[in-house]
């Protein structure tokens, strides 16, 4: 029986400010090289795009309810590009519902989405959380910073990498950071509260994706574990 992986994908990395057409490409063949072996559900970020479109509403004087449902409609536009880009690989149809993900993993290897069924203060780190429960998956968040740090290193060059971190110390940590729409950090609240709850081994890396390959095949990767 294969094995199913939920990964987030960081819109940052699939419409990143200088466009980077061979990171996807990379991307796609690495889980091509697995394909025998394992599926993949994908849920896509809305990055640049959602921050843009919160930031224009915010002037507006938008409720968090509309500037949620833009980030929303951001990853789902991202969702599907990524649809086109893996073609007759992936799924034909956006999935709105956990259900429809799982039915479209029985014939696809597979499957993108964005953001499911609206719920307040959720992104799509959340989303890939409540999947991979779902799914009782692992969980892989591929973003624009390697993994965890005792700060922003785009910000503090004082900034310690952390490789390995307990559940819990994560969620206390995510929690410390206030929830807005369109937020930095590596995984949101609601995520780490998810994770830790229903203890989902969590593999956070960067762009490098050697980090991924090495993670698929159970070898030493560079980011952040999050397990007990």
């Amino acid at each position: 029986m294969k094995k199913t992986i939920v990964m987030s994908l960081g819109g940052s990395l699939i419409v990143p400010e200088k466009q980077d057409p061979e990171f996807l490409d990379k991307f796609k063949h690495i889980l091509r090289k697995f394909y025998k072996t394992h599926r993949f559900a994908i849920v896509c970020g809305g990055g640049t795009i959602a921050r843009r479109y919160i930031e224009t509403l915010k002037v507006e004087h938008k409720s968090k309810y509309e500037l949620s449902q833009a980030g929303i409609r951001a990853t789902r536009m991202n969702a599907e590009f990524m649809m086109q880009l893996f073609g007759k690989e992936a799924n034909e149809k956006l999935p709105l519902d956990m259900e429809t993900v799982k039915n479209n993993l029985n014939k696809n290897n597979v499957v993108i989405c964005g953001a499911l069924r609206f719920t307040e203060r959720a992104t799509s780190d959340t989303t890939a959380a409540k999947l991979a429960n779902y799914l009782k998956t692992p969980f892989i968040n591929i973003t624009n910073v390697k993994g965890l740090y005792t700060a922003d290193p785009r910000k503090n060059k004082n900034a310690k990498f952390i490789p390995k971190i307990s559940w819990k110390e994560f969620e206390k940590k995510a929690l410390t950071i206030k929830h807005t729409p369109g937020q930095h950090f590596v995984l949101d609240q609601e995520a780490s509260i998810l994770i830790n709850k229903h203890k989902i081994p969590t593999y956070i890396m960067g762009k490098d994706l050697k980090n991924l390959e090495n993670v698929l095949k159970n070898k030493k990767f560079e980011g952040t574990l999050i397990e007990n």
